[in-house]
C-alpha cells in the first residue's frame, strides 16, 4: 500500500485492538468522525481557502482541548495505554504520538495539510495553511512552538549540546508515525522486561514495514531471548540479506553473522 493511501488513525486504532484483544472497533470510529465533526462546527462550515492558519489552529485545540479534553499525560507517561490509541480515546489522555495522530486525523478530515516531524524524542506536528505554517506540540495541548521553543525542547530530550538540525523539521510518511507510535510500546515492554510482548510488537511493526532492515536484526535478537532459535535465525538471516543491500554496517553485519553461527551450533 503506499504511504499516502495509509489512513493513520484507523491503522493506529487497529493496532490498539491486535495489542489489546478488544473486539469492538465501532465506538472508537463515531469518536473520531465526532471529533472531526466538532472541527468543523468551530469552522463554521467554512471552506479551507477562507480560514486563516490561525483559524484553523483555535479549531483544532477547540475540539481538542477544550470539547474533548484531550492532553498528555505526564504524571503515568511510561503507562501502556498512552501508546494505544483505544486507550487514548478512552483517557483522553497519551504519549506525543498518539494525542498527534488525533491531531492529524481532525486536521485532513477538513482538507487541511498536517504532518509529523522527524524531531527526536518529542513528536510534534506542523500544520501548512494559506502559505503559512505552524509547528504544534499535541502533548502541549496544541501550542504552537517558536524556534527558541523548539531549541529548548532538543536539549531537553538530547541533551545540553543538542542543537536543531534541519532534519529535525524534516516530514515523515504515515508509515512512519505508525512504526514511531509502535516503538513506544516496544520500548515499554522492555523497560517492563517483558521481551515476549516487545518481540510481538516488533513483529506488528514488520508487518506495517518489512523493509526495515533494523527491525529484522531487533527482531533477531529478541527471539535469541526468548530461546525461539529457528525465528532468531531466520530473522538475522533476513537482515544479513537486507542489510547487505542497503549498505549497513560491516560491523553489525559482521556481528549477525557471528550469531547466526552461534544459534546454529544450539540447535546441533
Amino acid at each position: 500500500m503506499r504511504d499516502e493511501d495509509i489512513d493513520l488513525a484507523e491503522t493506529a486504532l487497529a493496532l490498539a485492538i491486535l495489542s489489546s484483544g478488544d473486539t469492538g472497533l465501532a465506538p472508537y470510529r463515531r469518536h473520531l468522525t465526532a471529533l472531526s465533526a466538532a472541527v468543523a462546527k468551530l469552522t463554521a462550515g467554512r471552506a479551507p481557502e477562507a480560514l486563516t492558519l490561525e483559524e484553523c489552529l483555535d479549531a483544532l485545540r477547540g475540539a481538542l482541548v477544550d470539547r474533548m479534553g484531550y492532553e498528555g499525560d505526564s504524571a503515568t507517561y511510561e503507562d501502556l495505554q498512552n501508546a494505544n490509541l483505544a486507550r487514548v480515546i478512552d483517557r483522553r489522555r497519551g504519549l506525543p504520538v498518539a494525542l498527534g495522530i488525533l491531531y492529524m486525523h481532525a486536521a485532513r478530515a477538513q482538507g487541511w495539510h498536517m504532518v509529523g516531524l522527524n524531531f527526536p524524542g518529542h513528536f510534534l506536528i506542523r500544520l501548512d495553511h494559506g502559505g503559512d505554517r505552524a509547528i504544534i506540540d499535541p502533548f502541549g495541548g496544541g501550542r504552537v512552538l517558536s524556534v527558541v521553543d523548539l531549541r529548548d525542547l532538543i536539549k531537553q530530550t538530547s541533551g545540553a549540546a543538542a542543537e536543531l538540525e534541519p532534519d529535525h523539521y524534516a516530514p515523515v510518511g504515515n508509515r512512519d508515525v505508525l512504526l514511531r507510535l509502535h516503538n513506544n510500546v516496544k520500548l515499554l515492554h522492555m523497560r517492563g522486561e517483558r521481551p515476549d510482548l516487545a518481540a510481538e510488537a516488533v513483529e506488528a511493526m514488520l508487518l506495517m514495514a518489512p523493509g526495515q532492515v533494523a527491525l529484522w536484526r531487533e527482531s533477531g535478537l529478541l527471539q535469541a531471548q526468548l530461546g525461539h532459535i529457528t525465528t532468531a535465525i531466520s530473522a538475522f538471516e533476513t537482515f544479513l540479506d537486507l542489510g547487505t543491500r542497503a549498505g549497513t554496517s560491516a560491523q553489525l553485519l559482521d556481528q549477525a553473522a557471528t550469531l547466526v553461527q552461534h544459534l546454529r551450533n544450539r540447535l546441533n
